[in-house]
């Protein structure tokens, strides 16, 4: 290989998306961003060999996102008999539809005939109200034409946005399992504000599994009595029990940090919610960022439901003092219950509920993100130093015994999760080492605990101050004080789950590519 790094170029920095859109004088750019990773598509060290001043701007019709591709560059590497500058296009051919590849005056001349009329296909879910405008939710499922053109179109953005991520394939025979929701921002088009553009936001798909029921006990009147059971030809496998999974979510830069993550989170929790098959909902390698929203909106959902606010601590519950902790420190049928309401899977039930109760500690106890206490403190109380704070604008009432038996109970019940969780990890270490690195991570738990809850608060504050209420069926997520609510309607999934191309807006065009 060449030792000149003058040929290598960052595949981050290289390539560029843009958002464009047709106007009488041309084309016009209304965003510009980088990926965040190029690793699956340029190689692990993320570099492009074999050109100076190299430019890959990807551009991108912002309602259809219809693609277009231009590479230019200063200079070029003369190919040896030893090596070459990579073929660009030939690399991003496995990740763009053919039309991507058209000439910039064909590009262009595509956009002028896009009518002003057009809207994203599949239905229409719901709308709200942001600060920076409107929006609309469109769900669809793969087997509709124009929801299939829109996803090949933008799957590249996987890769972009997603550490490891690899876009659907298409082809695959149970591509119907896959549910897709696109979001866009509504615009009043200049001088007509009874036509509106539509400015794609993020998107996300969902894959459906087949949930496993546990069988009742078959009851033979006979020694020869077997089970049997036969499908009628006109059986839907879609009304079979299921477990919805979330695989891939992004919102694409220009609309981040606005709340609109976990306003699209909550819209599919709530059309879930309502889908008689899935008994639970689940999310595919979620990373930190997605982890936070979730927890902040699950928390936001969840806090407000009667069923999840009667469970609570039984301080009635005596600690050993040795042995194992109790079992039945929350109410484990009542647990179950509202678990299986709500579809939680339950790690994440159980993360929620904790982060609830310790919301609910006597003041006195409830860790915060203040300095650590010293070591004497932390053995008189079993409160974590990393998390326990005494607040300097604020002097906290001392604990009374009560309220020491309440936080130990709670730790007992996250640390209890937290051993079954990492049993195989901890069960080799001695005990003393293994009551230390449990501490560790209970402390570092109960740290993330607080920082959640002190921004679900601040979050709440400023949603309250902006006027913000959330309509009937559907609960407000404080993630961003941006997060603003208008009015909707949720439509039901079982009313559309299985419609295929039937569900395709009239408006939405599928082009040959």
């Amino acid at each position: 290989m060449s030792g000149d790094d003058d040929w290598w170029t960052s595949s981050n920095e290289a390539v560029l998306v843009s958002l464009v859109t047709p106007t009488d004088a041309g084309v016009k750019t209304l965003d510009t961003f980088h990926p965040e990773y190029t690793n699956n598509i340029f190689g692990e060290k993320e570099q492009i060999f074999g050109y100076k001043g190299l430019r890959i701007n990807l551009q991108y019709n912002a309602s259809d996102m219809l693609p277009n591709l231009k590479v230019s560059y200063k200079k070029k590497y003369q190919p040896t008999a030893d090596e070459e500058a990579l073929d660009i296009n030939d690399v991003l051919s496995e990740f763009l539809p053919e039309v991507a590849f058209q000439k910039q005056s064909d590009f262009e001349t595509r956009l002028k005939s896009i009518p002003d009329n057009w809207t994203p296909p599949g239905t229409l879910v719901t709308s709200f109200s942001s600060k920076d405008g409107e929006y609309e939710v469109y769900r669809g499922k793969i087997t509709d034409p124009a929801v299939r053109q829109l996803l090949n179109r933008i799957q590249i953005l996987v890769p972009f946005f997603v550490d490891g991520g690899t876009p659907i394939d298409l082809e695959d025979p149970d591509a119907d399992r896959w549910t897709i929701y696109f979001l866009y921002n509504k615009r009043p088009l200049p001088n007509q504000p009874d036509k509106f553009s539509y400015h794609f936001a993020g998107y996300s798909t969902l894959y459906r599994y087949y949930a496993f029921q546990v069988p009742t006990e078959f009851e033979s009147k006979t020694p020869t009595d077997t089970p049997t059971f036969t499908l009628d030809g006109d059986f839907d496998l879609d009304t079979l029990p299921c477990r919805t999974r979330i695989s891939q979510f992004i919102i694409i830069p220009p609309f981040q940090q606005k709340g609109l993550g976990s306003r699209l989170y909550s819209i599919i929790y709530q059309q879930y919610l309502k889908h008689a098959p899935t008994v639970e909902l689940t999310v595919e390698d979620p990373n930190e960022a997605f982890d936070d929203m979730r927890d902040l909106a699950d928390l936001a959902f969840l806090g407000k439901q009667p069923e999840f606010q009667a469970l609570k601590i039984d301080t009635s519950i005596e600690i050993p003092e040795e042995g194992r902790a109790p079992n039945n420190i929350v109410d484990q049928a009542a647990w179950d219950a509202c678990r299986k309401k709500f579809k939680i899977v339950p790690r994440q039930f159980a993360r929620v509920l904790e982060m609830y109760l310790m919301s609910q500690l006597p003041e006195s106890v409830r860790p915060g993100l203040g300095a650590p206490e010293d070591e004497e403190d932390e053995e008189e109380s079993g409160r974590s130093s990393k998390s326990k704070g005494k607040s300097k604008e604020k002097a906290l009432p001392k604990p009374t015994p009560e309220d020491e038996h309440t936080y130990r109970l709670w730790m007992m019940l996250v640390k209890r999760r937290l051993y079954v969780h990492n049993r195989d990890a901890l069960g080799q270490l001695e005990l003393k080492e293994r009551r230390e690195e449990l501490a560790k991570v209970f402390a570092g738990v109960e740290f993330d605990y607080a920082r959640l809850l002190i921004k679900a608060e601040e979050q709440s504050k400023l949603a309250q101050a902006d006027g913000e209420t959330a309509d009937e069926g559907e609960q407000e997520v404080p993630a961003t004080p941006s997060a603003a609510n208008g009015k909707r309607k949720l439509d039901d999934v079982e009313q559309t789950e299985g419609d295929g191309a039937a569900a395709s807006s009239k408006k939405a065009r599928v082009e040959r590519e």
